[in-house]
C-alpha cells in the first residue's frame, strides 16, 4: 500500500527532472533592455587644505559687575530698585534705620565740645603758667646783679632761682597739658567724621550707572556689614568667559580677534577681542578662562550661551557637496563614475559639516569621480550621461 501511494510523487519527480535537463539556458544567453542614461553633474574628489577651528563654549557677562553690600547693622526701612531698573549713579536703592548711628553722631560731637572746652582751660593754664616764668626770670636776673654786688645773701639767691626753675618747669607742663587736649580733639574729630559716615552709608546708593541684575533684600530685613544687598552691572560693554582646554591654549593671544556666536539671538554673530587670559588653569577640567571683549555698542544680557570659534591651523580635508550624500537605510554613501561611465553605489564615512558641504573620512579615494547631486532615476548601474 506504501508503495502504490508514492507512484504519483515518483513520476512528477522524474518529469521535473527531464524538463530541466532539457531546456538548460548556459550563461551569457540570456538578453535584457539596456538601461537608459542619466544626465547628472560630476566631479572630482579632492583633498584641500580647511582651517581646523576649535569651538569653545563661554558665557556673556558684563565688563563691571558690582556687588553692593551693607557697611553698617540696621533695619532696612525702605527699598527703592529691583532686578531690571536702570539706576543713575548716586542713586538711593535703599534707607537703612540710621536712629543708632545719629545717636553715636551726638555722642561724639558732644565729646569733641568736651575737648574744645579743655583746650581753651588748658590755653589759659599755660598762659598763665608762661607769665610766671617772665616774672620769676626777671627776678632771677635782678637777683644774680645783687649776688654780684653782694647785696642779697646766698639763701636769698637759691630760692629766686629755685623759683624760677618751678615757674619753667609749670610752663612746659601746662604746655604739655595743651597738647594732650589737641590730641583728644583730633581724635573726637575723627570720631565725629567716622560716624558721619555711617550716617551716610545708611542710604544705599549706586556705585555707577547700570542696571540691578539682583535685589537680595527686602523692606523690614536686617542689614549688616558685608551682606549683599544688590548686585549692578555697568551697561557699558559685555564680554564672554569662554573656557579652553590646555591643549589649544596655545592658539589664543592677547587682542586676537575671534569670532562669537549667539545661539539665543538667531545665531547672532559677532567679533570679540580677546582682552586677558587668565594665567592659572583649572586643576579639575585642565582648561583656562579666556575673557573676550564684545563691541562696545553690543547690547546682551548677562548669562547668555556663547560659542568662539578659535582657529588652529589648516588641516587636509576631502569635502563634497552634502547634496552628493545618498542614505540608505541606516547607510550612506555616494555614486561613484567608473571609467565606462557606469554609476556605482560606494559607501562612506562622512565627518564636520562646512555650511553645504560634507567632510568625508573614508571610503572616497582621491581623484575619484562623484555625481553631485544624483537624481531620482539614478541607481547602481546606470550610465551617467555627464552634463554641464
Amino acid at each position: 500500500m506504501l508503495l502504490k501511494r508514492n507512484i504519483p510523487f515518483v513520476f512528477m519527480s522524474v518529469l521535473l527532472l527531464a524538463y530541466g535537463c532539457g531546456d538548460k539556458i548556459e550563461p551569457g544567453t540570456t538578453t535584457s533592455k539596456p538601461a537608459k542614461a542619466v544626465a547628472a553633474r560630476v566631479a572630482v574628489a579632492q583633498i584641500t587644505p580647511r582651517p581646523n577651528l576649535y569651538e569653545a563654549v563661554g558665557t556673556v557677562v558684563a565688563q563691571t559687575s558690582s556687588t553692593v553690600a551693607a557697611k553698617l547693622m540696621g533695619t532696612v526701612t525702605a527699598v527703592y530698585a529691583r532686578e531690571g531698573d536702570v539706576v543713575k549713579q548716586d542713586a538711593v536703592l535703599a534707607v537703612i534705620d540710621d536712629r543708632q548711628v545719629t545717636a553715636q553722631l551726638q555722642q561724639a560731637q558732644a565729646a569733641l565740645a568736651e575737648a574744645r572746652r579743655a583746650e581753651a582751660a588748658a590755653l589759659s593754664a599755660r598762659d598763665a603758667a608762661l607769665a610766671g616764668v617772665v616774672l620769676a626770670r626777671a627776678t632771677h636776673d635782678r637777683y644774680l646783679r645783687l649776688i654780684q654786688d653782694e647785696s642779697v645773701s646766698r639763701q636769698e639767691f637759691d630760692e629766686v632761682e629755685a623759683r624760677r626753675s618751678q615757674a619753667e618747669a609749670a610752663f612746659k607742663q601746662a604746655d604739655a597739658m595743651v597738647e594732650t587736649v589737641r590730641q583728644k580733639i583730633r581724635q573726637a574729630e575723627a570720631g565725629v567724621a567716622a560716624v558721619d559716615v555711617s550716617r551716610k552709608d545708611a542710604r544705599i546708593l549706586a556705585p555707577y550707572n547700570g542696571i540691578v541684575t539682583a535685589k537680595m533684600v527686602a523692606a523690614g530685613d536686617l542689614a549688616a556689614p558685608g551682606r549683599p544687598l544688590f548686585v549692578l552691572e555697568k551697561n557699558e560693554g559685555a564680554r564672554v568667559d569662554a573656557v579652553i582646554p590646555e591643549a589649544h591654549i596655545g592658539a589664543v593671544k592677547s587682542n586676537q580677534k575671534l569670532k562669537v556666536i549667539l545661539p539665543a539671538l538667531d545665531s547672532r554673530v559677532l567679533e570679540g577681542t580677546v582682552q586677558a587670559i587668565v594665567p592659572t588653569a583649572d586643576p579639575q577640567s585642565r582648561s583656562f578662562i579666556v575673557k573676550v571683549d564684545l563691541p562696545a555698542n553690543t547690547v546682551v544680557s548677562s548669562g547668555l550661551f556663547a560659542r568662539i570659534t578659535i582657529p588652529l591651523g589648516d588641516s587636509p580635508v576631502m569635502l563634497i557637496p552634502a547634496a552628493a550624500v545618498v542614505a540608505q537605510g541606516q547607510l550612506t554613501g555616494v555614486y561613484l563614475v567608473d571609467a565606462d561611465g557606469i554609476a556605482r553605489f560606494r559607501l562612506i564615512r562622512t565627518g564636520r559639516m562646512f555650511e553645504d558641504l560634507v567632510e568625508v573620512v573614508s571610503g572616497l579615494p582621491e581623484g575619484s569621480r562623484y555625481v553631485t547631486a544624483p537624481p531620482p532615476a539614478l541607481s547602481d548601474g546606470v550610465r551617467v550621461e555627464v552634463g554641464s
